[in-house]
C-alpha cells in the first residue's frame, strides 16, 4: 500500500483499527449484528457499549453487503427495532436514488442557501463533544449518525461555514463516505435540502454521552448551551433531476471476458462477477481521481483488504491509472453504478455486458424532492 497507493492518500497508509475490509469481515458483521434494542439504543454515542448503531455501513457502501440482504437478515426480531432499521436501510436506499436522480447537481443547495458563508475551517478542539467525535472520526473511520449530525450542525448551522468543505472532510475520512449519503446527510442536517436545520445544543450531548460534559472545560460555560440562532437563507429553484439509476435488466452486446469491478460494487455477489464465476475480474484504483480527493489511507486500506481477499477464490489484476486507459480494448462485464463518475467512464469503455444495480426498490417516475413521498411511492421488490 504505501509503496504503489502512498502518494495518493492524505496522511499516513494505516487500516481503521475497527473495521476490517473484506467479505469475511461483511459476512461476520452482519451475522454478528442483533437488532434487538436497536430503536432505543441507535443513537447512543458514549459509552460505546451503550451504543445500538449495527457499523454495517462500510460493508454496504461498497456492496459487500446487499441493502435487500441486510433487509432480510433482521426478519424476526422485535418489531419496533426491525421497522427502525429497515426506516434506516430505506434511507440509504433513497440515499442512492436521491443522487443518481440529482448527479452533479447534488452539490448545490436544493431548497435554500445561506446568505453569506463565515471563514473558518474545523470544530473547537477544546470541547470534548466535538473533539471526542473528530478523533472517532479520524482514527476509525466511521462515525454513528448522532455525532455526524453534531459536527454538521455546529459547522454549517452555528456557525455558518461552507457546507461543502465539511462534507468534503467527511468524505475523506469515513469509510463508508459516500456522495450519496454524505451529502444527502448534510443537506439535510444544514436545512439546505430540508424544511429546517438540526441545531446541535448541550442537552443532546448529556443525552447521549453522559459524563462528557462534567469532563469538558466549557462545563461551566458551554459555547452550545442554547440552541443555535437562525441564520438567514435565501430559496433556491429545485435543479432539473437526471437518471442515472441504469437498466432494468441485463444488457448485451457480445461476449465479455473480463468483470470490471467498481468501488461502489466489490461483494462477492456482484451481479456481475456472479453471473461470470470463471472469468477474471479487474479493478483500477482511478490514479487521476485519487490524486484530486486524497482519502484518508484507512480507505485505501479498506479496499484492498476487500481485494486481497477476493483474489484468494478468483483470478483478478489490481491496475493503478486511469480507468478508461487501463481497461481499453477489453470486453468488460460491469453492474452498472448510480453515480455520474460511472456513468462517464461507462460511456467511454462500452461494456461488453450491463447488469442492473441490485435496488432495494426500484426506480419509479416522479421526484426525489421528499423521502416520505418517495417512500410511499416505491414498494419492496
Amino acid at each position: 500500500m504505501a509503496e504503489h497507493l502512498g502518494h495518493l492518500v492524505g496522511g499516513t497508509v494505516a487500516g481503521s483499527p475497527s473495521i476490517r475490509g473484506g467479505q469475511h469481515s461483511a459476512d461476520a458483521a452482519l451475522v454478528s449484528f442483533d437488532v434487538r434494542g436497536y430503536a432505543a439504543r441507535r443513537n447512543e454515542v458514549s459509552p460505546v457499549e451503550r451504543r445500538g448503531a449495527s457499523q454495517l455501513s462500510p460493508y454496504i457502501r461498497h456492496g459487500l453487503l446487499a441493502l435487500g440482504e441486510v433487509w432480510d437478515a433482521v426478519a424476526g426480531g422485535p418489531g419496533r427495532d426491525v421497522q427502525k432499521f429497515r426506516d434506516e436501510l430505506l434511507w440509504q436506499e433513497y440515499a442512492r436514488h436521491w443522487y443518481a436522480r440529482l448527479g452533479p447537481a447534488s452539490a448545490e443547495p436544493l431548497r435554500r442557501r445561506l446568505a453569506t458563508t463565515e471563514p473558518g475551517d474545523g470544530w473547537d478542539p477544546t470541547m470534548r463533544c466535538l473533539n471526542e467525535a473528530v478523533a472517532e472520526l479520524e482514527h476509525d473511520g466511521w462515525l454513528v449518525n448522532q455525532t455526524r449530525m453534531w459536527l454538521a450542525s455546529d459547522w454549517t448551522v452555528r456557525h455558518g461555514r461552507n457546507w461543502r468543505r465539511g462534507e468534503d472532510r467527511f468524505f475523506r475520512h469515513l469509510l463508508d463516505g459516500s456522495r450519496a449519503a454524505n451529502r444527502l446527510g448534510w443537506q439535510w442536517t444544514t436545512g439546505l435540502g430540508s424544511a429546517k436545520p438540526y441545531g446541535v445544543s448541550r442537552w443532546q450531548v448529556e443525552k447521549r454521552a453522559p459524563g462528557w460534559c462534567q469532563q469538558c472545560s466549557h462545563r461551566d460555560a458551554c459555547p452550545i448551551e442554547d440552541w443555535p440562532d437562525e441564520r438567514p437563507m435565501v430559496s433556491v429553484e429545485w435543479p432539473r433531476e437526471v437518471d442515472l439509476t441504469g437498466p432494468d435488466r441485463v444488457v448485451v452486446h457480445r461476449e465479455p471476458d473480463t468483470v470490471w469491478l467498481t468501488a461502489e460494487s466489490l461483494g462477492n455477489n456482484d451481479p456481475a462477477l456472479a453471473a461470470h464465476p470463471k472469468l477474471p475480474a479487474a479493478f483500477v484504483f482511478d490514479e487521476p481521481l485519487l490524486a484530486r480527493l486524497r482519502l484518508d489511507g484507512k480507505r485505501l486500506v479498506f479496499l484492498t483488504e476487500t481485494l486481497v481477499e477476493l483474489a484468494e477464490v478468483r483470478p483478478l489484476e489490481i491496475h493503478l491509472g486511469d480507468p478508461v486507459v487501463e481497461l481499453a480494448d477489453r470486453s468488460l462485464a460491469v453492474t452498472h453504478a448510480p453515480v455520474p463518475g460511472f456513468e462517464t467512464r461507462a460511456a467511454a469503455l462500452t461494456p461488453a455486458e450491463t447488469h442492473p444495480w441490485p435496488w432495494l426498490r426500484p426506480p419509479r417516475p416522479g421526484s426525489v424532492r421528499s423521502f416520505s413521498a418517495w417512500r410511499k411511492g416505491s414498494n419492496r421488490s
